[in-house]
This record gives structure tokens, C-alpha cells and sequence, in this order.
């Protein structure tokens, strides 16, 4: 992939966390080095072993170095306790490089829980915004937007459970604003989640959130869609909270993984069902590509004053490769100050919201 025009990006690569451990976060760093001049990458983790590793790879040094941090959060332990009994934890350490300036984006395939925590003890929040999200980038039935983007953005799903209604508007500003950066979309649609498309439809906070939406001046408002239009990419962004955007990501993925089981029993059991899902399989490949993850760089946790990209889990190098990628796009966009000048458009009215729900996350 050819440099971006600007100055060079830097990204702290937080190397300890993923599924398959730090080998794939250096193949990931030594590639891009080879082919991403103007990205720099600071491989964050335990200094002997990637040093060691780092040694088997092809690789230039000009645009890579190692920070030390002593020990990772595994997946699945609480979050607070676990960075609590760790103080110099490889996430910390990636936050902390970013924090002093001498990083511009934070990009982890590790727990999300520690990923956010370490974020918002590390990191300051953008001025207006009083707790983060994390964003699901899922794909659509239908191209959308001036470039004919497959994919739509979905927040929050998990860094922020119960929501009031000044989180729901500030969730819709850091969606668009996060659209813009990545799709080149400038003037993504964005709609609430609620269980109808009346104005009056949803529970108070998503009531109170369309009225302020609808009044202009914060982001191009498409009003309520229903669960039952969030595949078909009707709409850039969707709003909801933490807890419900959590259970429809999971629901999606639980679906997606329903259906290729489906498809792979009936090509054992049935002739003509072989045959079928034979001929269909330029079509089945075209939405296995779609649908895979690794290919659009991970989810975002917005809200910081810095880009944090959480790539899954499972990431292989080329998918911690692209997540650097879109830290990186981010980055040169200067999302931060964009959001504060939406933010302050309608900070009297958003001011006037009531505040209810409390904050927990991630699921």
C-alpha cells in the first residue's frame, strides 16, 4: 500500500495481546516497516522475547522500536483488578507511550476490557465527552454512501452498558465523526435504535436523544430505524446503548456462524444441495469476504483524545496489520477537535437532557 501523504503516524502496537501471542503482532509490524514508510510502530511488550522475534523477521529498523512492559491482561479476567495487579501491563505501557507524545494512535488485540480501562486511565477524554464507546463495524445488504461502502458503524456494543440521553447524542457525533474519517463519507446518515420509527417510540433516554438530534446543527439525522434494518444499510451509523448495541452484535455473529454450520451440513448430507451451494459459490465467497473481519482493521473505541483501535482477538498479522491502517487514517484526520466543535454546537441542549443509567462495560 503506497504512504499516505503528511507526516509520519506513529502507532504503539500493544504486541502481548491476542489470541496467538507476539509473533503476529511482529509480522504485522515488520511488514508494514517494509511497505508503510510513513507509519512508525512502537512494539510494546516484553523487550527479550520481541527482540528475539523481531530477529527472525525481515524488517526496517528506521521505523520500529521496543517499549518493556512487564506481563498482559488475559481474556476473560476483570479488567480493573487485572491492570490493578499490573501496573506496567503491556496496554498500560501502549497508553502511556501514546499519552506522552511519542505515539499518535493505540492499536491492541487484547482483552477490550483492559483495553478501555487502560485507555481511560491513560488518555484523556475529548473535551464534552463523558464516557466512550466501542463501535462495531458489521456489513450491509446493500452498498451506501458516496463510495459504496458494504460496511455500517454500530455504537455503543459494549464500553459504556447504561446510557442517558447526553450519551446517546455524543455517541452519534463520534459516529459520524469517525465515518468521515474512515469512509470519506461527509455527511454519513445516523439513526437511533428504538423499536420504531415514530419520534415517540423507545424508552425516555432514545426519546429524549431524537429530540435533540432532530433539530439539526449535530450530525445528518435519519431519525429511528428497527433491528430489522440494520443489515440492510439503510443508514451510515446506529446509536444505541452498550448493553442493547452488545446483545444485536452478538445476535449477528450468532446468525453468521448459524448459517455457514447450515450450509456446510447440507453440503454433506445432500446431492442436490451440493450441487446448489456448488454453483453458488463465487456468491458464498464474495460474503465470506464481506463478512470478514480482518479485512476493515478492528473496532474503535471512541471518546479518547487519541485513536484506539481493538482488533479481534483471533487476528492474524494481516488483520493487525490493517488495524494499524486505520489507527493511522484516523490519526491524520484530527477527529478529536472535530467532535468538540459538534459537541459545543448543542452543548446547551444537550445540558438540558436529563442524565439517568449508570456506566459498566464492557460486556
Amino acid at each position: 500500500m503506497p504512504a499516505e501523504a503528511g507526516p509520519r503516524i506513529t502507532i504503539a502496537l500493544d504486541a502481548m495481546g491476542g489470541d496467538h501471542g507476539p509473533a503476529e503482532a511482529i509480522r504485522a509490524a515488520a511488514g508494514l516497516s517494509l511497505s508503510r514508510r510513513d507509519l512508525g510502530i512502537v512494539l510494546v511488550g516484553d523487550e527479550p522475547l520481541l527482540t528475539r522475534l523481531l530477529a527472525e523477521e525481515r524488517y526496517d529498523p528506521g521505523t520500529l522500536s521496543i517499549r518493556h512492559a512487564e506481563g498482559f491482561v488475559p481474556q476473560g479476567e476483570a479488567a480493573g483488578s487485572g491492570l490493578d495487579a499490573r501496573p506496567r501491563a503491556s496496554i498500560l505501557e501502549a497508553a502511556a507511550v501514546v499519552a506522552s507524545g511519542a505515539a499518535d494512535a493505540l492499536v491492541t488485540a487484547g482483552s477490550t476490557g483492559a483495553a478501555v480501562h487502560a485507555a481511560a486511565r491513560r488518555l484523556g477524554r475529548i473535551r464534552g465527552v463523558r464516557r466512550a464507546a466501542l463501535a462495531a463495524v458489521y456489513p450491509t445488504e446493500r452498498p451506501h454512501g458516496p463510495r459504496e461502502d458494504p460496511f455500517a458503524l454500530l455504537l455503543d456494543v459494549g464500553a459504556t452498558l447504561h446510557c442517558d440521553a447526553r450519551d446517546l447524542v455524543t455517541f452519534a457525533v463520534l459516529g459520524a465523526a469517525y465515518a468521515r474519517a474512515v469512509s470519506g463519507n461527509e455527511s454519513p446518515r445516523v439513526a437511533l435504535l428504538s423499536n420504531g420509527a415514530e419520534p415517540g417510540k423507545g424508552p425516555d433516554e432514545v426519546v429524549a436523544a431524537h429530540g435533540v438530534l432532530s433539530r439539526g446543527g449535530v450530525c445528518d439525522f435519519a431519525g429511528n430505524v428497527e433491528g430489522l434494518d440494520i443489515p440492510k444499510g439503510t443508514v451510515d451509523v446506529i446509536v444505541t446503548s452498550g448493553f442493547v448495541g452488545n446483545v444485536v452484535l452478538k445476535m449477528l455473529e450468532g446468525v453468521a456462524e448459524l448459517a455457514t454450520d447450515l450450509a456446510r451440513d447440507a453440503y454433506a448430507r445432500r446431492f442436490l444441495w451440493r450441487l446448489g451451494l456448488t454453483m453458488l459459490g463465487s456468491g458464498l465467497r464474495q460474503l465470506q469476504e464481506l463478512t470478514d473481519w480482518s479485512q476493515y482493521g478492528g473496532a474503535p473505541i471512541l471518546g479518547f483524545e487519541h485513536p484506539v483501535i481493538k482488533a479481534h482477538g483471533r487476528s492474524r498479522a494481516p488483520a493487525i496489520a490493517n488495524a494499524c491502517k486505520v489507527a493511522a487514517k484516523v490519526a491524520r484526520q484530527h477527529l478529536p477537535r472535530e467532535v468538540e466543535r459538534a459537541l459545543a454546537r448543542v452543548q446547551d441542549a444537550i445540558e438540558g437532557l436529563p442524565a439517568k443509567g449508570r456506566s459498566a462495560g464492557p460486556a
